[in-house]
């Protein structure tokens, strides 16, 4: 009797460390609202408490919110296949994940590097050596561009039909409103500053690889084979996916595992 109870408790632990998630709502005063993170952790964690896991960021689109990714992918599955601990974090529907210089309390970059990558790596045990970062639409900028402010913090870093130059869509999405941009148009250096392709410098600094992907029938692509043509112009060890499809989850869906495959070949063994 004793031993069929041991072994129904063991297949009970089984069976929770197989979809094994949390969900933190972190306050910080870097943002005026609490950012709510899904932590999706893979299967084995609890079994192998001397084990640090790869973690990947994933960052979602403009409107979206934290379990946007989730709606797109079983994140669970993605977590239990590649063995990474996987983090969704709010981007607070259109923070672009800047530091706002227009905004008060819209200071998501802050918030990230001080506040949430910080409450991550001390609540989960992270190889800090193998950390990623990707995203989608605002979220694909956001990736590069956190990725471009602190190179040494990531492995590597993506982007999945990514906004890469500001500029294009100055007028939509809010961004005139996020960096307090002029009516007359004279703000190309702030555009500049707070896009992924005016810190392209940052990417070929860090020696690097990254990935990124875009749908040839999707509005931005024009925009990530401009940022293509400054990868090779840097010669920049840039991944590139140009594929049919267009701005939508059926898109993100079919595209997302190639970002995964990059990460995990991109581990780095210690």
């Amino acid at each position: 009797m004793k031993k069929i109870l041991l072994i129904f408790v063991f297949i009970a632990v089984m069976v929770l460390d197989l979809s094994a998630q949390n969900q933190h709502v972190i306050t910080s005063k870097h943002i005026s609202i609490a950012d709510t993170s899904w932590v999706f952790i893979p299967a084995g964690y609890a079994l192998n408490p001397a084990k640090n896991y790869p973690l990947v960021f994933l960052l979602h689109g403009w409107s979206g919110s934290y379990h946007q990714w989730n709606d797109i992918m079983n994140c669970q599955e993605y977590a239990d296949k590649y063995g990474f601990i996987i983090v969704c974090p709010d981007g607070l529907y259109d923070s672009w994940y800047i530091n706002s210089p227009a905004l008060k309390g819209s200071r998501w970059t802050d918030f990230f590097f001080m506040d949430l990558f910080p409450f991550v790596t001390n609540t989960y045990r992270i190889d800090k050596n193998n950390v990623f970062i990707t995203g989608l639409s605002m979220g694909g900028h956001g990736a590069l561009y956190l990725f471009e402010q602190n190179p040494g913090l990531f492995r590597s870093a993506g982007s999945l039909s990514g906004v890469l130059n500001l500029t294009n869509s100055r007028s939509n999405y809010r961004i005139s409103e996020i960096l307090g941009l002029k009516k007359d148009g004279s703000d190309e250096e702030i555009l500049k500053a707070y896009s992924v392709v005016g810190n392209i410098d940052k990417i070929l600094g860090s020696q690097k690889a990254i990935i990124f992907s875009c749908g040839t029938a999707d509005p931005f692509y024009g925009v990530n084979n401009e940022f293509r043509a400054k990868c090779d112009e840097k010669m920049i060890k840039a991944t590139y996916i140009s594929n049919p499809g267009a701005h939508d989850y059926s898109y993100w869906k079919s595209n997302i595992g190639a970002h995964f495959d990059f990460f995990l070949n991109q581990v780095k063994m210690h």
